[in-house]
């Protein structure tokens, strides 16, 4: 695995291919709704190219301003959204079991534009950009499938903040 999360987490306990936890990985995100027009022999398939580590109370696993070269769906524990405005830290956001962070730098290419730290011991499914694309380039259909969860992910955020009303931007 070639990513930020390594260097950004040394202390990460590697669990393996998330394809070996796949009955806890569907459990968490059944709770979202990502996946559910994913049959589970496609949602399989797609865990094979997420990797599984654990991490403890209080680690920073996306860091403002690094590169958005992962995602990352918290399949155990709860972790907080966090942004540095000038000399303080603002909470914006709780992230629970199954919920997707980093999708946004992720599909852009972009810095991160917010931090997340675990709030209690966590275990996470981290999807690099270098698996996703060995994903579109043996399987373009769930590539193609996985893309929309997160382009509807990124629309129902922007909806939900009230940045866009059906007919356009605001």
């Amino acid at each position: 695995m070639t990513s930020s999360f390594v260097e950004l987490q040394p202390e990460a306990e590697p669990l393996g291919a998330v394809s070996g936890f796949v009955n806890e990985f569907i459990d968490a995100v059944e709770q979202q709704n990502f996946f559910d027009k994913f049959s589970r022999g496609e949602t399989t398939l797609l865990t094979e190219y997420f990797e599984c580590f654990g991490v403890p109370r209080d680690s920073l696993v996306i860091a403002e301003g690094a590169p958005g070269d992962f995602l990352l769906i918290l399949v155990t524990g709860k972790a907080e959204i966090f942004q540095q405005v000038g000399d303080e830290l603002h909470v914006t956001s709780e992230v629970h079991t199954g919920e997707m962070v980093g999708e946004v730098s992720f599909v852009d290419g972009q810095a991160r534009n917010a931090s997340c730290v675990t709030c209690e011991p966590s275990d996470l499914a981290i999807l690099t950009r270098e698996s996703f694309q060995e994903l579109q380039m043996a399987h373009p259909r769930l590539g193609n499938k996985f893309l929309m969860v997160l382009l509807q992910q990124n629309a129902a955020r922007l909806r939900g903040a009230g940045h866009v009303k059906q007919g356009g931007w605001v």
